[in-house]
């Protein structure tokens, strides 16, 4: 099939009713845009089960939202809570985590490639965690940058 834009099919769908009518044979119609003769057939047969509107180009429409604006809400909240708070060991949340708390919440399950999208919406972004210790301690680590790394650094010369 050529390569049309999705804003090009409402066109090409009333082009396809007015040369049918005027006598053209679908397969001359397919041939005459570059479409393929079961998109014309197809075309032809909802204007005629359903009229001009078939010929409108529609907002296409994924599968609806399975969890609602509150919900959505409600999650962010737990999440702020921290991983810990859920039961997880360490403060990271992952994909297949948070889909433990969303079935958890709301007795939905989602594969772990649609949370990333649902984290994103929220305005939840991936980020990397710090390969800090928590517990670590300024001064020390301060001491240590001053006085022990240059002697480091010294015995190795």
């Amino acid at each position: 099939m050529a390569n049309y834009k999705q804003s090009d099919y409402e066109a090409l769908r009333r082009r396809c009713v007015e040369l049918s009518q005027a006598g053209w044979q679908q397969l001359a119609i397919a041939q005459a845009f570059g479409l393929t003769q079961p998109w014309v057939s197809r075309t032809l047969k909802k204007y005629r089960e359903q009229g001009v509107t078939a010929l409108q180009e529609g907002k296409r429409t994924g599968a609806p939202a399975r969890l609602s604006v509150e919900q959505l809400s409600q999650l962010v909240t737990e999440l702020h809570k921290g991983a810990e708070h859920h039961g997880f060991n360490g403060a990271v949340w992952t994909r297949p985590r948070v889909n433990e708390v969303v079935k958890k919440l709301f007795g939905i399950s989602y594969d772990p490639s649609q949370i990333g999208r649902i984290l994103k919406k929220v305005g939840w972004s991936r980020q990397k965690p710090q390969r800090k210790a928590r517990q670590q301690d300024p001064q020390a680590v301060a001491h240590w940058r001053e006085e022990r790394l240059p002697a480091l650094k010294k015995s190795q010369g």
